[in-house]
């Protein structure tokens, strides 16, 4: 089931987004048993995406070479599950926590990978910048010693692809101004199992898809 369901999202992906782009594809690897993460890793899965710390501290040594991203709320109190064993920590959401991951890999002596997390939709009930705050969260945490920002990552809400495209032509003209800026901009990540499709005609780069590859997962667990 992963090989297929894995041919069929890459053959899907492989044309890129709207503007001609490539798309990265992130594996959403909650609740999902190290052994089919490798299974999809052998069949051309190159990027996973872990939601939580403990599960990331946990897998780690049992990974194929994989490029591993961080995707969940990251509390302060768990950096050391993830500052400099993830490649790149997708889901920056405050000053504040860039400047602990900042202080932390620099007493690990790394260069921290991260995005930030843009709340484009608003809602209260997520993390991220506001979309008025994006430049300026920007300017601040690029003075950080210990990061260097890749791109921008958002959880879209579950609403109309109109309300999709809308949310991710918006996100793109954020991810523009950035990278006018900074080269080191690269990735702009959204779109999950649910929407991709839109978010890839409309500027994404970079999906992070679980369900359409995995399965359905046990949340409850």
């Amino acid at each position: 089931m992963i090989k297929e369901n894995l041919d069929k999202i890459l053959s899907e992906l492989s044309s890129g987004n709207n503007l001609g782009e490539k798309i990265t594809l992130v594996g959403a690897t909650k609740f999902v048993d190290v052994d089919k993460i490798n299974e999809a890793i052998s069949y051309r899965l190159t990027h996973i995406g872990e939601n939580k710390a403990q599960e990331l501290r946990d897998k780690f040594d049992s990974y194929l070479p994989v490029y591993k991203h961080f995707i969940g709320r990251l509390q302060s109190n768990k950096l050391k599950y993830v500052v400099g064993k993830a490649d790149c920590i997708d889901s920056v959401d405050s000053i504040d926590l860039a400047k602990n991951i900042s202080e932390f890999a620099a007493k690990q002596g790394v260069i921290q990978n991260i995005m930030l997390e843009i709340n484009v939709g608003g809602e209260e009930n997520k993390g991220g910048f506001k979309e008025s705050e994006a430049f300026s969260a920007y300017k601040a945490i690029k003075a950080l010693g210990g990061v260097k920002i890749i791109g921008i990552m958002s959880m879209l809400p579950i609403e109309s692809e109109e309300k999709v495209a809308e949310h991710t032509e918006r996100l793109r003209a954020i991810y523009d101004t950035l990278k006018a800026e900074d080269e080191n901009i690269e990735y702009l990540s959204v779109g999950i199992s649910e929407d991709y499709k839109t978010t890839i005609k409309h500027g994404a780069n970079m999906v992070r898809i679980g369900t359409a590859i995995f399965g359905a997962r046990n949340y409850k667990v």
